[in-house]
């Protein structure tokens, strides 16, 4: 196959990827984000401590996390034919990639938020702030570093997703590996899809480290909670000079 052949293939599919990825990972951030911070906050000494609730949306999670990928596309066939109206192209896979990846990204999401010092919480709850407040102003911005990290690891593990997705019709670059580079023996077009997909990954990566990195270095946020911090170190200064007093 020679490269004018190939060009046209590999445009469309690298679009068909892009195309699912970002509608995936758009979903998944989306609904994600709310459930694993829902996690921590029902869980013991959480702002909304409920154990059983905890409990059940922590097993959900946990069940959906560990399907194997392939599996969760079979099995929720009936569910992508009832929301799309078909079972294949780039449209269908949306469905279980989306669905995949929410759990996975929700364990992250709630790795992060577990990371913002306590402190801040309570200085907020001490000023009188309510738990939206708390969420909205602390929680997020302090681990907004961590969620892009997630983010970008979320976005790594769909392009994968979406190369397995090409084994059944999804299109993409897992498609034109499966179809060309392996049942037609068209080794040269899959070792291109290959490194195709490697330099998206490796673009992806570093963009997600870079804006990480960005937001570490400013403190998480150039909002309200950079001034909680100031606030926290004030108080113990304060409390010296009553004592003095």
């Amino acid at each position: 196959m020679t490269w004018s052949e190939m060009q046209p293939l590999l445009s469309q599919a690298c679009w068909d990827t892009l195309y699912m990825v970002g509608w995936s990972t758009l979903i998944a951030v989306v609904g994600g984000l709310p459930l694993g911070v829902l996690l921590v906050l029902t869980d013991r000494g959480g702002l909304l401590q409920n154990l059983a609730a905890n409990k059940v949306i922590g097993q959900v999670v946990n069940i959906a996390r560990s399907l194997p990928f392939i599996i969760l596309m079979v099995a929720l066939m009936n569910f992508t034919r009832t929301i799309t109206g078909t079972t294949i192209g780039r449209e269908a896979a949306i469905v279980p990639l989306a669905i995949g990846a929410i759990p996975f990204f929700a364990r992250l999401v709630e790795t992060a938020v577990r990371e913002v010092d306590g402190g801040l919480v309570e200085a907020v709850q001490a000023m009188g702030g309510n738990t939206w407040t708390i969420v909205r102003k602390v929680l997020v911005p302090e681990s907004l570093p961590s969620l892009i990290a997630s983010t970008t690891t979320t976005i790594v593990a769909l392009i994968g997703y979406s190369a397995m997705a090409g084994t059944v019709g999804a299109g993409g670059l897992g498609d034109i590996a499966i179809r060309y580079g392996y049942q037609r023996f068209e080794t040269e077009l899959m070792w291109i899809t290959v490194a195709i997909l490697a330099v998206v990954i490796s673009l992806i990566q570093f963009a997600g480290d870079y804006a990480a990195r960005s937001l570490h270095r400013r403190g998480g946020s150039s909002g309200p909670a950079p001034r909680l911090r100031l606030l926290k170190a004030k108080e113990p200064a304060a409390a010296d000079i009553s004592k003095v007093a």
